[in-house]
């Protein structure tokens, strides 16, 4: 499976929860794993070499830089390698955002329940109409990230959502929680940290569980 974890919007998530589900993934030894980082930032290249230096060789899955239309290319490529291929993306319409629309099957886009995220999805809808024209779409995502611990605001984010057919929204979300940034700091996922957080940890199982289970790709 291709997936692709991306929005037009910065500062949404997108490459945490894309390590994260590369490491979760990887941690099965049946599932081979390739992260592509098509983010100019290659913040998932530096979190893997952080990875790396507290285990070295025991990253769980192979990352790699690819920018640009060679997303397109090099991510079909890796795909008939691997068994899951994520790709981040940076938070913008680039080029490697496109390319990456058109070879994956899944888009994850993560969002947080703020006014100014929800506008980008009229564009983010666009991108995908766009890539309707050539191919069949990806199943489209939308993840309520980075979410309140309480309040109506993501409730309020996922009824907006659903005026948006071309995309489903998860009803799953993800609480802001200081053990993402505490273990993404020490190159670990969410679920390695120590102390562990029990509620971040069951929220992105049941994230990752809505994600990479067969019948919702159906």
């Amino acid at each position: 499976m291709i997936l692709t974890v991306g929005n037009i919007k910065g500062g949404v998530g997108k490459t945490t929860l894309a390590v994260n589900l590369a490491v979760e993934r990887g941690k099965n030894k049946e599932d081979s794993v390739v992260l592509i980082d098509a983010d100019d930032q290659s913040t998932a290249m530096l979190f893997t070499g952080i990875r790396e230096q507290g285990a070295p060789g025991i990253s769980h899955y192979t990352c790699v830089s690819v920018h640009g239309a060679q997303v397109r290319s090099q991510g079909k490529s890796l795909a008939e390698k691997f068994d899951h291929t994520i790709i981040d993306c940076g938070g913008r319409d680039t080029e490697a955002f496109r390319a990456a629309l058109t070879i994956c099957d899944v888009l994850v886009a993560p969002l947080t329940p703020r006014s100014f995220d929800f506008w980008t999805i009229t564009q983010l809808v666009r991108l995908l109409q766009e890539v309707e024209a050539v191919r069949d779409p990806p199943k489209a995502y939308a993840l309520v990230n980075m979410a309140d611990p309480s309040g109506t605001d993501n409730q309020a984010m996922i009824e907006a959502l659903t005026e948006y057919p071309q995309i489903e929204v998860l009803q799953q979300v993800l609480v802001r929680r200081k053990a993402w940034p505490n273990a993404a700091s020490k190159g670990q996922a969410v679920f390695e940290h120590v102390p562990k957080d029990k509620k971040a940890i069951s929220e992105f199982y049941s994230f990752s569980d809505m994600i990479f289970n067969t019948k919702i790709l159906i």
